[in-house]
């Protein structure tokens, strides 16, 4: 029989290595998603596959991102220690837990209570006492928190919502994917400065749509 501790440790390598060979290439990045167990937040049928690089679905007809995208967004954000940092899409709370490790203090927001209940179970469970998950419309922010050094949003919206816009601070990075379909969609960074706003496109990225209002478990 093989030893258990010595697979785990082989199954973490290789999982940082795909990381990585990704362009995952920030040692706080990489700390913070090995520190971070991708197996609590995918349940049932797929949780063997929790530590293979692909997109797995959850509740709610969403989906994990694939963990190379996790990294090359958290990366993008160049989060420093001391960031207030505000995801719109909180899904199984895995981009937040990564966000965690980071930042100071996360805002996740979802438009599906069961999602954000869920999420919350395992921080807590995790101790991750720097999160907070919020059931509401992600695409108009969070006002009363605002502003954001930092800002992700892990569902595709045809431009950059206003509203989030707004609540990022002079100085912050905003990071979501951009398209009007599924099949094209694009990695955006976005810096905001005294001078207005920089983009930067980053890559080719496949994600869920940013619908507004509450999901019908809301």
């Amino acid at each position: 029989m093989s030893d258990p501790a010595t697979s785990d440790a082989e199954r973490k390598m290789q999982f940082l290595y795909a990381l990585r060979s990704k362009g995952v290439t920030d040692n706080r990045v990489l700390s913070a998603m090995e520190a971070v167990d991708r197996g609590p937040f995918i349940k049932g049928l797929f949780s063997e596959r929790a530590y293979e690089d692909m997109p797995l679905p959850i509740a709610c007809g969403q989906t994990i991102s694939q963990p190379s995208v996790v990294g090359l967004m958290t990366q993008a954000l160049e989060i420093s220690p001391r960031d207030k940092v505000l995801e719109i899409g909180t899904g199984s709370g895995y981009q937040a837990a990564i966000l965690s490790k980071l930042a100071r203090r996360v805002y996740t927001i979802d438009r599906h209570r069961r999602l954000v209940q869920e999420a919350r179970s395992i921080f807590d469970a995790l101790d991750m006492h720097n999160i907070t998950a919020i059931t509401a419309d992600g695409s108009f922010g969070l006002s009363e928190q605002a502003p954001f050094d930092r800002i992700i949003v892990t569902a595709a919206a045809e431009d950059p919502p206003g509203p989030l816009l707004a609540q990022l601070k002079e100085g912050g990075i905003m990071v979501l994917p951009v398209g009007q379909s599924d099949a094209v969609q694009h990695l955006i960074r976005v810096r905001k400065s005294a001078d207005g706003l920089e983009y930067d496109e980053l890559r080719s990225v496949r994600f869920v749509p940013l619908l507004e209002g509450l999901g019908k478990d809301g």
